[in-house]
Formats: structure tokens, sequence, C-alpha cells
């Protein structure tokens, strides 16, 4: 029987204490790795003059350049094609996770697997809307965007500012001519990217955790999976797999900062409506009733790294896979 949540008891105590210092101290140093490195940021308001500008500006990580939003990664592959997947992606994840809350209630999205799966719902729209708006954009002769000469680089897409997914390594100076004309993306543009980036580690953490840890090991021995529990653990997976090797859009290690920040936010809102109603914990390890409870903070936390990080690895290798097999010699 687990203990009630809704009374002093239960949140004035050590354990509560510990795990909230841990949370408010990941969401601090998200926030200082957002200002420090997302947008143009405060590093180039230190230059002067339009050419120390744009030289300082491919120098930044974190800028989202507008093609990169709705262009493939092969230009043999056409935008539209990428449109019609996150279009047919959305339509499908929308009624998927439609048909599990008609089925089983909205008491669904207490689960942070349903609140990733939405999250990617919500990615594959506002990614179809992006493509939609480009196509209409050109149809308009509203462009405006820069294109590297496909005849000097075959039929690979690299990214043009030197890094795939390493945020911390600066350009090596490849292609600057063509980078300081390419048209910085608008607010939807960057809201697009950090979507990728946060759904990437959200969607490894729910599957991974699921299948690895808690299907195992914390399940009833008279636990069955369904339909939909296999569903909403895998079909995110396969689309944002799906999505990542269609798409040119690079892999910043500091976003990980939105990944932390979209799990705090989700346990906060778990530890605001226990403390109003008592009633079970939609996962063992968030019960902080357990003498072990910061432990298990401390893990699924720590659990964020290596989550986010195989994205990365995934992304960096499809990259050096591109550009070994159709990169063109000079």
């Amino acid at each position: 029987m687990s203990a009630e949540t809704n009374i002093p008891s239960y949140w004035l105590n050590w354990r509560f204490f510990v795990c909230a210092i841990f949370i408010l101290t990941s969401l601090f140093l998200s926030s200082f790795l957002v200002w420090r490195y997302e947008g143009e940021g405060p590093r180039k308001r230190k230059k002067h003059g339009d050419n120390d500008q744009s030289r300082e500006l491919e120098q930044l990580t974190g800028v989202v350049y507008d093609d990169e939003t709705w262009n493939t990664c092969l230009k043999d592959i056409h935008p539209n094609w990428l449109l019609g997947f996150r279009v047919f992606g959305f339509f499908v994840l929308l009624g998927l996770i439609s048909g599990n809350a008609i089925a089983d209630g909205t008491g669904i999205f207490i689960f942070y697997t349903q609140w990733t799966f939405t999250l990617v719902t919500v990615y594959f729209g506002l990614g179809a809307l992006v493509s939609i708006y480009r196509f209409k954009s050109v149809d308009n002769g509203e462009s405006g965007v820069s294109i590297v000469d496909e005849e000097e680089r075959g039929s690979y897409r690299p990214p043009l500012n030197g890094e795939n997914s390493n945020v911390f390594k600066s350009s090596n100076g490849h292609d600057r001519d063509n980078r300081s004309r390419r048209q910085i993306a608008t607010t939807l543009g960057y809201i697009h990217q950090i979507l990728f980036q946060t759904c990437a580690g959200a969607v490894l953490l729910t599957d991974g955790v699921f299948w690895f840890i808690i299907y195992p090991f914390l399940t009833a021995k008279d636990f069955s999976l369904d339909f939909f529990i296999v569903i909403m653990h895998s079909v995110n997976a396969i689309f944002l797999l799906g999505e990542t090797f269609l798409n040119s859009l690079r892999f910043p290690l500091f976003r990980i900062a939105y990944f932390v920040v979209w799990t705090c936010i989700f346990v906060l809102f778990q530890w605001i409506v226990h403390a109003c109603v008592s009633f079970w914990w939609p996962y063992p390890f968030l019960d902080l009733s357990s003498p072990y409870a910061p432990l298990w903070y401390a893990a699924v936390g720590l659990m964020h790294i290596p989550c986010f990080g195989i994205f990365a690895l995934i992304v960096k290798l499809k990259y050096m896979w591109l550009s070994r097999c159709y990169s063109e010699g000079p």
C-alpha cells in the first residue's frame, strides 16, 4: 500500500529536499546551457562590422538555418518526400494517441510516455507546417535562401557549419561564403529544431526505461502487454528515426538542456498533482516515501546523458555514412 502523498509529512523530509535540489540544479544548468549557446547568443555582440559578424555567426553552434528545417540530407531525395513523411507521421501518431485516450481514458496523460508521444506528434505536425510554408514561399517567389552549388558537392548535403553532432567544436572554415549568406530560421524553425532534439532524447528514455527496466523488473507478475502499450513504446521511435534519416537537421549537444527541462517539468507536474491528491505514482521510482528515492531520481536523471548521446551518435554516423558514400571528390 503506497503512502498518502497529500499530507505534510510526505514532503517535509530529507528525501524530498535532496530530490528538489537535484531537480532545481538540473533546471539551472539547463538554463545556463541555453543562455550560453542558443541562437546567436551574447558572443556575437562582442564583434563589430558586417564581416566580423558573419564570421562570428558561423562559429555559433546554436544557430538554426532556414533550409535545415525543410530540406533533406540528399539532393536526390526531393524535400516533398520529407513533407509527405511528416504529414503521414503526424496523422498516424495523432490517430494512435487519440485511440489510446479513447480506449483507456484521459488518465493516460499522467504518464511520461504519453507526454512524449504527444510531443512527437506535435513535432511532426509542426514539421509538416514548416515544410508546407517553405513550398508556399517558393511558389510566391519568397525564397531568399542561398543554396550551395550542388555540382561542386555531389549528392550529399553535409552540415555547412563543419559539424555533425558535436556542438562544442567550431567551424573549420569550409564553405564560409555560402554560410554567411544562409537565411537564419524563424522562431518557428528554432522551435522545430528544439522539439526534434527533445523528442529524440525523450523517446529513447521512455522506450529504453520501459523495455529494459520497468517491463522486466518493476511490473507485476500478472502484467501483460496490450496493443497500445507496445505501440506507445515503439512507433514513436520508428517514425523519429525515419525523420532523422531524411532530414538535414544537426544535433548540437547543448540542446540536451531542453530534454532535461522537459523531464523536470513532468516531475514538477507530478509533485504538484500528488501534493493535492493522494493516488498512486505512475512510475515506482518517483515515489518519495522510499529511502532510495534520491538514488532513483539521480539514476534516471543520469540516464538522460546516454539516451541523448546515443541519438547524437546515430546522427553523427548518418552523416559519416552519407559523406563516405555520396560525396564526390574534388
